[in-house]
């Protein structure tokens, strides 16, 4: 892992594969964790550069404070932008799962010439706050469950690990796998700072983030290819807002991960793999997103 200072920002990275190889840039949720380890090396193992990174707050990317987040949505998606430039340089494929698929959805819009393909997985089109009421919100009894919870001692590296395993339990997830995951993560956070440590952990920065204005209007005009990959068991986004998404975006292809809840599990890294590099071979001479009117 390294970084890479963008205009604005310094952004925590991470490559699997060839660096003159096609790009496939994954957006974490919030830190590049969120992308599983399998899944990029069975895309590297496909002939593409894969680079994961940490948004902002998370990981080794630049922290300011968490709790108040001085930047945008629109910023984040910027970030995306720039480090696809940074990169290389060429159109790249992205890639953003939860929270990072919104920025993913926002960058093809706001920045089309830097994306030539688009992945959006476990993610719906509008943030934060209720969803419209044609979305499905978060399951309410499995809400209550996940939030009743005492939060651990953020300073306590096996407590956090353990706070993790039970909410992933309670999501659908594997408890093992968060577990571990969260046990990698507390280990590269910036400090034992609690508003820090729950920051990369949970991701609560979206709850305050300003995402306006909304872009759900928008995805008709995303012309490049797309990919919607959803977790038939995702009780914090369920499918239902995958499948809005697939519905709006011209030609996207939905994937529906029928043993899969809010995580890509290891299980399902060679079908995700497998579809996110058959998407990229329709990239060549794909057509722009139409430059946004805001």
């Amino acid at each position: 892992m390294t970084t890479l200072d963008t205009d604005e920002v310094t952004l925590g990275i991470e490559s699997f594969g060839d660096h003159d190889a096609p790009l496939v840039l994954l957006a974490g949720g919030p830190t590049m964790l969120s992308w599983p380890d399998s899944l990029c090396e069975r895309l590297a193992a496909g002939g593409h550069r894969v680079v994961r990174y940490d948004l902002r707050d998370s990981g080794e990317s630049t922290t300011t404070d968490p709790p108040a987040p001085a930047y945008t949505l629109r910023d984040l998606a910027a970030d995306a932008a720039a480090l696809a430039h940074a990169l290389g340089g060429a159109p790249a494929h992205l890639g953003g799962i939860g929270v990072g698929g919104m920025v993913a959805q926002v960058a093809a819009l706001d920045r089309p010439d830097a994306f030539c393909a688009l992945t959006l997985a476990n993610t719906r089109a509008v943030a934060p706050g209720p969803p419209d009421d044609d979305l499905p919100d978060h399951d309410r009894a499995t809400m209550s469950r996940l939030f009743a919870r005492p939060m651990p001692d953020w300073t306590d590296r096996e407590a956090v690990a353990e706070f993790a395993a039970t909410g992933a339990a309670i999501l659908g997830d594997d408890p093992d796998g968060a577990r571990a995951v969260a046990a990698r993560i507390w280990d590269r956070t910036p400090g034992t700072a609690p508003p820090v440590q729950m920051a990369n952990q949970m991701g609560l920065v979206f709850s305050k983030l300003d995402c306006t204005p909304r872009w759900r209007e928008r995805l008709p005009g995303i012309e490049v290819p797309t990919l919607v990959v959803h977790g038939r068991r995702n009780r914090f986004f369920p499918v239902g807002n995958g499948e809005a998404i697939a519905r709006e975006i011209p030609g996207a292809r939905l994937l529906v991960l029928d043993e899969a809840a809010t995580a890509v599990p290891d299980s399902a890294a060679d079908e995700v793999a497998g579809a996110m590099l058959t998407l990229g071979q329709r990239t060549a001479g794909a057509p722009r997103v139409r430059p946004p009117g805001a």
